[in-house]
């Protein structure tokens, strides 16, 4: 989370409060009523107003150590975290529910598909989350004249790209409501529940976009791509030098700036399962992600797959048709049943990929 904004919490948290009311307080109610059993965390508490209202037992999670000590004493029975939005301290599936009223405004726009990562990461299968954002299509610092607490960072949202994002992220979109802020702003309320799906690995400044078919029922489960070790991509990755660490898409994210995705979300064991209107809608979505994020390529994991897709003549290698305007290069499934391509054929494949790049 930016560090200035923090920062600003941290120094102006008696302000904060007493210039605000909680105007979502009903809302929270709800959420709390309706809600399953089990821990429910209310992701950037501020001065606690929400926490309470989410029900027993719940965390309250805040970057500033200013707003948690609010927090406590209005919620006392509340559990205590201090950590950040983009790294949550929270075990797999740990949660029940999350609540995050206009926190994951305050990250960077291309932080925010990996912090609803961790939050896939950190909420039961099923479970719901309630999340409000910004809209708008601007990001940074003094974007309201009226912000009685300047220096604070905000992005905002199209509807059309949140809802990738959310979705992306591996949750089933149940609303997205459209709404204006006490304040005037525009804004968005995303209710969603966690599916059992792959999250994207994605971020800016990525060196090559992997993108598979779609993830498999292993993959789903574990938060890996290509996660079975009959799949030949990481050993292919590995020797290719695309990744040093096995089966770690975070590291590969991070320090080589390597991301993932999939064509058609949906986790299925034959991908005979997907429909043409699937393949469709994963195509419009990979040209808006690729348009946003400006990967310098895009490696498409599965000639099939491509071809099923976009163009049944296609043949491995560079394509005329991209993706979001950017150069794809097509190779041959990776899978265990594809022993017409050797291993060391697939690293060649993901060599090329890279050095397009």
């Amino acid at each position: 989370m930016d560090r200035e904004t923090i920062d600003v919490y941290e120094t102006h948290s008696e302000a904060y409060e007493s210039q605000r009311r909680p105007t979502f307080l009903g809302a929270a109610q709800r959420f709390g009523e309706q809600r399953p059993p089990g821990l429910a965390v209310d992701l950037g508490s501020g001065p606690g107003w929400y926490t309470a209202a989410l029900g027993p037992p719940v965390l309250a999670l805040d970057a500033a150590a200013a707003m948690l000590d609010r927090t406590r004493a209005v919620a006392p029975a509340a559990l205590l975290v201090q950590a950040d939005l983009a790294a949550l301290p929270l075990r797999r599936a740990s949660v029940a529910a999350a609540w995050a009223r206009n926190t994951y405004v305050h990250l960077r726009a291309a932080q925010l598909p990996m912090a609803l990562n961790d939050l896939h990461h950190a909420v039961a299968p099923g479970g719901p989350i309630e999340l409000t954002l910004l809209g708008g299509e601007v990001e940074g610092r003094a974007l309201f004249p009226t912000d009685d607490l300047p220096g604070r960072w905000f992005s905002t949202w199209t509807q059309t790209r949140l809802r990738d994002v959310v979705q992306g992220a591996g949750f089933s979109l149940q609303e997205l409501e459209e709404r204006e802020n006490p304040t005037g702003e525009p804004g968005f309320t995303v209710r969603a529940t966690r599916a059992v799906g792959l999250p994207d690995f994605v971020d800016a400044d990525l060196h090559l976009l992997v993108c598979g078919l779609n993830p498999s029922t292993p993959s789903a489960l574990a938060g890996v791509p290509y996660v079975s070790r009959g799949n030949r991509f990481w050993p292919a990755a590995l020797a290719a030098g695309l990744v040093s660490r096995d089966r770690d898409p975070r590291h590969a994210l991070s320090e080589h700036g390597v991301g993932f995705t999939d064509l058609v979300k949906r986790p299925t064991a034959q991908a005979s399962a997907l429909t043409r209107d699937e393949y469709r809608a994963g195509v419009d979505r990979l040209d808006r992600l690729c348009a946003w994020l400006e990967p310098q390529a895009v490696a498409v994991v599965g000639l099939a797959g491509w071809r099923a897709a976009l163009d049944r003549t296609a043949r491995p290698g560079w394509q005329d048709r991209g993706l979001g305007g950017r150069p794809v290069y097509v190779l041959p499934s990776t899978s265990g049943l594809n022993a017409a391509t050797p291993p060391a054929a697939l690293a060649e494949h993901l060599r090329n990929a890279l050095g397009g790049t």
